[in-house]
């Protein structure tokens, strides 16, 4: 079943892909959000030339091949780009067999537990962030919460001096001794000032210390890892199979965290999932946005051996991204602590027909 037509509807934040089969069916799948304008031109210039015309079935083929024929070009935007068409695939495969990625991927669809995930740093004070999480408990019966410490890539200065030492107890304090905590340093210490900071987590019963030090200086986060007790975690950023590989390999951390978007779709992902399997390793994706990237995540993490126990769901509203607003008919919705998996086929979503009209769009296919 050969590929005839891949379009985009791209905005700087957004871009979402659609492609047809010779037989008419459909599939859709989305960029990496972020820049998704320049990655939309990336993608009509460097991968859908080589899939126009190809097995629509063959996915982890027809990706892994459009990595060899732009191998000069290994970086982060061929992956955000390389995301749209893996993802539109999975998509037309399951809408053709009527099921779902879960299920193709031999998994269930089912409620999964979700982390309430706060993006705010320096717009929220302790006090605030404390009463907004408990606003969402009492709404969503959320029992996980992470929140940012530190300042992002901060080589060891906080957003504002004291904020980090204030903002753990507050929201130990208000969320009880039950909560699971987990924290992100966004790249923001040395190993010492990490390990500092981490104990004083430790010492409030925070369970995961996400990306503590720049996160490409490995040494430094594994130094981090072996000197504390909680989860060390990582690797949102991290695009290249080889450095996941070395990653891995190196014990780096205690809990992979791969972006399906930023890595390069399904297949990529999960092969670094079974690498971690291998390795004694759960995955716990990066999901930080409410675009269809939580929708692909809870479908993967239905069907993995070694998934974490709950998938990041952005607590953000239109204040923090105002272009999330519009873009799902059937957006997921958190209840009891939990997000159900689309149970449709494919995705089990749909994109708002009224953004895709005012949306960039272009088009490659076969005799253009």
């Amino acid at each position: 079943m050969k590929i005839t037509r891949l379009e985009s509807f791209s905005t700087q934040d957004v871009g979402f892909v659609r492609a047809t089969c010779e037989d008419g069916s459909q599939g859709w799948g989305q960029f990496s959000p972020y820049n998704a304008d320049i990655t939309a031109t990336v993608f009509h210039r460097q991968v859908a030339r080589w899939a126009i015309g190809e097995n629509a079935v063959e996915i982890d083929e027809l990706i892994a091949t459009i990595g060899e024929r732009e191998h000069k070009f290994p970086g982060s935007y061929l992956c955000r780009a390389m995301t749209g068409l893996d993802t539109a695939l999975w998509d037309l495969r399951g809408r053709i067999e009527r099921k779902s990625v879960c299920e193709l991927l031999g998994g269930t669809p089912r409620p999964f537990p979700v982390y309430a995930s706060s993006m705010k740093r320096g717009e929220i004070t302790p006090e605030a962030e404390a009463e907004r999480f408990l606003r969402l408990r009492d709404a969503h019966g959320y029992g996980a919460f992470k929140f940012r410490v530190g300042r992002e890539c901060g080589r060891d200065i906080d957003e504002w001096p004291g904020r980090t030492e204030a903002i753990v107890p507050q929201i130990r304090r208000a969320l009880g001794p039950d909560a699971t905590l987990l924290v992100d340093g966004n790249s923001a210490y040395s190993p010492a000032k990490a390990i500092a900071v981490g104990r004083m987590l430790q010492d409030h019963g925070i369970v995961h210390f996400e990306e503590p030090c720049p996160y490409w200086e490995h040494a430094w986060t594994r130094e981090v890892r072996e000197a504390l007790d909680l989860d060390v975690t990582g690797g949102e950023q991290d695009c290249d199979l080889a450095v996941w590989r070395a990653m891995i390999d190196g014990r780096v951390v205690d809990v992979v965290q791969p972006d399906v978007c930023y890595i390069g779709g399904v297949g990529r992902m999960l092969k670094v999932a079974r690498w971690a399997q291998e390795a004694g390793l759960p995955v716990t994706p990066h999901s930080a946005n409410q675009t269809l990237v939580t929708v692909f995540t809870l479908h993967i993490m239905g069907a993995l051996a070694n998934a974490g126990p709950y998938v990041e769901f952005s607590i953000e509203g239109p204040d923090y991204y105002p272009w999330e607003q519009g873009l799902l008919r059937n957006p997921p919705q958190a209840r009891d602590g939990m997000v159900a998996i689309p149970d449709g086929p494919g995705w089990g979503v749909e994109i708002e027909p009224s953004w895709l009209d005012k949306a960039a769009y272009q088009l490659t296919e076969i005799g253009a």
